[in-house]
């Protein structure tokens, strides 16, 4: 057999050429070629064509589907309701979970927390290529964790395989996986194959011992997470952790291979870490003690399976330089410019001289469609200055037409809107079109 040669990858964005080049030719980025040397075969790290893991797995050859046993307790419980919720009723036993977030944001806190209150019987394995063991200790002693969690830090790989494959633990949490390099691949980590081959490494010993593993991961400046695209496709899930208002964090999925992507996970950030939210309904509204300004507007929000009351907000100033723009994070801002339009056009409310801004009270982001009712009430208030009336809720999709359309769980909306002390609320089974729903709501003839 050839002995495969060396190669040289660009570090920025993975090209591979034989020999070392001065610039990249696919990204353009100079000196930024890395020796690799050829990568050990799989039976130097333990694991040989025929054998069987403990999921049934047999490299030797295909199985039939019908032949293939699920076993009993396929998921672990994560102690913690809100990420049982996200991860679709708990932890899947042999799952890869990526977790990415801002810096600071929790993250670490958050996997730490995940070790202690795990319902599993067995070691527990922390890989910190971030911080020390003391340092860590520290956060525990603040966390007031009592478990015992095996602590590692170390950022090679091969050392970390070894330390896995002595333990055989039921958790591997590896904060963060943009630490990790393989000696063969060069000694800089970070790099994006790197980040593959040390990624592929600890998927597959999760599937071997059929234990769940978490890589923390950093994100970019866009907020997205750094490093190869396609390591999102090589986890089973990718979890985001955000920021909502102040010490509001929220735990949302962006892809689940073993449930929905619909649910989100509240917490709020504490001295003794984060704590789940217990009434998530009013967590996102506005508490004010004098009248409700303009340009407000309570909406019914069904994320994942359950409803959220939530404040939109909405201003409109004229625009300058005769150029109108959509200054809108939190809902899509097509969503904001398809309303205004429709508004402008069932009204004959001019928009298209404004500049707009929309924000949502607690700093969630929201794109289901039953928000485009409260947000044509919240912009048509901004614009003319009159207050949507007190007590006033609503959820409904509209129309190119102006008609108001119906959403699902309209029932369970409307009784937590009256749970929450709403009197009224508007939506498509009581009310007909948006130029009349309109007229209604704000006294107009």
């Amino acid at each position: 057999m050839a002995k495969e040669k060396t190669r040289f990858e660009c570090s920025s964005c993975g090209h591979s050429e034989p020999k070392w080049l001065g610039k990249c030719p696919d990204c353009g980025a100079w000196n930024s070629f890395i020796e690799i040397k050829p990568v050990k075969s799989a039976a130097s790290h333990g694991r040989t064509a025929g054998n069987a893991s403990k999921d049934g797995r047999n490299d030797s050859g295909p199985k039939k589907l019908s032949s293939i046993e699920i076993s009993e307790g396929s998921r672990y419980s994560a102690g913690k309701t809100e990420v049982n919720r996200v991860l679709g009723g708990g932890v899947m036993r042999g799952s890869s979970v990526l977790v990415g977030g801002e810096p600071g944001i929790g993250k670490s806190t958050l996997m730490l927390q995940l070790c202690s209150s795990i319902e599993a019987d067995g070691p527990v394995l922390y890989i910190s290529g971030e911080e020390s063991a003391s340092q860590l200790k520290m956060r525990a002693d603040r966390l007031g964790i009592t478990r015992e969690i095996e602590v590692l830090c170390e950022t090679e790989i091969n050392s970390i395989m070894r330390q896995v494959d002595r333990l055989k633990p039921v958790l591997i949490i590896t904060d963060s996986v943009q630490t990790l390099y393989n000696t063969d691949l060069g000694m800089v980590a970070g790099t994006v194959n790197q980040i593959k081959f040390c990624s592929a490494e600890l998927i597959d010993r999760a599937r071997l011992y059929n234990c769940p593993v978490f890589l923390v991961a950093h994100v970019t400046k866009e907020g997205s997470i750094a490093g190869p695209k396609v390591l999102e496709h090589m986890v089973d899930t990718v979890l985001y952790f955000e920021h909502g208002a102040s010490d509001v964090r929220l735990l949302r999925a962006n892809k689940n291979r073993f449930g929905s992507i619909d649910e989100i996970g509240l917490f709020k950030m504490t001295e003794t870490g984060l704590n789940q939210v217990d009434e998530p309904a009013s967590l996102f509204l506005v508490k004010r003690k004098g009248e409700q300004p303009a340009g407000t507007c309570t909406a019914a929000v069904y994320e994942g399976s359950r409803v959220l009351m939530m404040e939109i907000q909405a201003l409109t100033v004229p625009a300058k330089g005769g150029l109108s723009r959509v200054f809108s994070e939190k809902i899509d801002q097509r969503r904001v410019s398809r309303v205004a339009a429709v508004l402008e056009k069932n009204l004959s409310l001019r928009f298209s001289d404004q500049d707009i801004y929309v924000n949502v009270a607690g700093g969630i982001r929201i794109d289901e469609v039953g928000t485009d009712l409260p947000l044509a009430l919240a912009l048509y208030s901004a614009r003319t200055g009159i207050q949507v009336p007190a007590g006033t809720a609503c959820s409904g999709e509209i129309s190119l037409a102006g008609e108001i359309m119906p959403v699902a769980h309209l029932d369970r909306r409307a009784k937590t809107a009256l749970d929450m002390g709403f009197g009224r609320f508007i939506s498509p089974e009581n009310t007909s079109g948006l130029k009349d729903s309109i007229n209604r709501i704000f006294g107009k003839n």
